[in-house]
């Protein structure tokens, strides 16, 4: 879920994100007030945003973050993005009717947390599902919790305390073929990634990770689960971001650099780590040989909703791969997003295809 709200440019694309677009070889979208959007939110309501899609049981669930109406506060980091509560949907196949599930996890019943509950994700093993998720502390801090049921769509019952060592927002799960499971995290401003040091979270940092543009961008985080699923086997890893010719993708580079919504999926033995921006509005992505990476910048998945935000998940099923993603097409408000699904396809090649979400 993103962290720093702006009101979209959804009447045209401003001159460096038609500059970024042209670089990428992607024609700009223009006059996007008179574009029709490329596919049909999932559901009316309630507002869903920054789904995170899996298939258990033959069924598609999507767990996402459950905006509701706030006051804007556009000069607080993400302070807007008050949601309380998670509702899971699912469908028997892709464009089947959407099931809105009865309440998942509510904020008053997270012994730890005291405010926010973020874009999320879920996994299954052995009989349990787990259901990942950031909320502030009562600090002001964010951290990950995990809570646990029976059944995909909830209820989840949240442990007393946030996963050791865990911090920032956007937990992301991904399953290894050998049956290891890995969990990606982060994001900068309000996701607040950049205080955090190796002597800990430092609050004085401020809000932006901008101030160092030709350093290495700061990093997204990687932990492999614990057997139990509840914590990490070891302490969290950077994970790192090259460009094509190797060195390390800058904090100055808006095009390319991370920014928060991390997710990997696994294509023909080759690990795809796709993320949002942030600023420049795409999802790109960047391809490695290992869950750890490193991962190479290959380019752009989908190009800039309605919305300042953009947040998705990559999921195959019945053979197809498919795009998760939001945007603003039912409120015109950055902070109450809806869900939406789109084909997804990979080049013969490995790259893949860019998606535009108007026609």
């Amino acid at each position: 879920m993103h962290v720093r709200p702006r009101q979209c440019a959804a009447h045209g694309v401003v001159p460096t994100l038609r500059l970024l677009l042209l670089i990428l070889g992607v024609a700009p979208v223009v006059a996007l007030a008179q574009a029709r959007f490329r596919d049909a939110p999932l559901v009316d309501s309630p507002f869903i945003a920054d789904p995170s899609a899996h298939v258990f049981d033959n069924r598609i669930y999507v767990y996402g973050s459950h905006d509701i109406q706030a006051p804007a506060a556009d000069d607080q980091p993400g302070k807007g993005f008050a949601m309380r509560d998670y509702h899971v949907l699912s469908m028997d196949r892709i464009g089947a009717a959407v099931t809105v599930h009865p309440l998942a996890l509510a904020l008053e019943d997270v012994p730890w947390a005291a405010h926010q509950l973020w874009a999320p994700d879920a996994a299954y093993k052995a009989g349990r599902y787990f259901l990942y998720f950031p909320a502030k502390d009562k600090q002001g801090v964010f951290r990950i919790g995990v809570a646990t049921g029976t059944r995909p769509e909830g209820p989840f019952t949240a442990q007393p305390q946030p996963m050791q060592q865990s911090y920032s927002i956007d937990p992301a799960v991904f399953a290894d073929d050998d049956g290891a499971h890995y969990l990606y995290f982060g994001g900068i401003h309000g996701g607040q990634l950049q205080r955090w040091t190796a002597q800990g979270y430092d609050a004085t940092l401020g809000d932006t990770d901008l101030g160092q543009p030709d350093a290495p961008a700061l990093a997204p985080r990687v932990a492999r689960l614990r057997a139990d699923m509840l914590e990490f086997d070891a302490p969290p890893r950077e994970v790192q971001l090259l460009t094509p010719e190797g060195t390390q993708i800058t904090g100055g580079d808006l095009a390319r650099r991370f920014f928060e919504a991390a997710w990997v999926h696994k294509h023909a033995g080759r690990y795809y780590f796709s993320y949002s921006t942030g600023d420049s509005h795409t999802i790109s992505y960047a391809v490695g040989d290992s869950p750890w990476g490193p991962f190479t910048w290959r380019g752009v998945i989908l190009l800039p909703v309605q919305g300042w935000t953009t947040h998705h998940s990559i999921v195959q099923v019945d053979g197809h791969w498919h795009l998760f993603y939001h945007d603003t097409q039912l409120s015109n408000r950055t902070h109450l997003r809806n869900a939406k699904v789109t084909g997804l396809v990979h080049e013969p090649d490995g790259s893949i295809r860019p998606i535009n979400p108007f026609r």
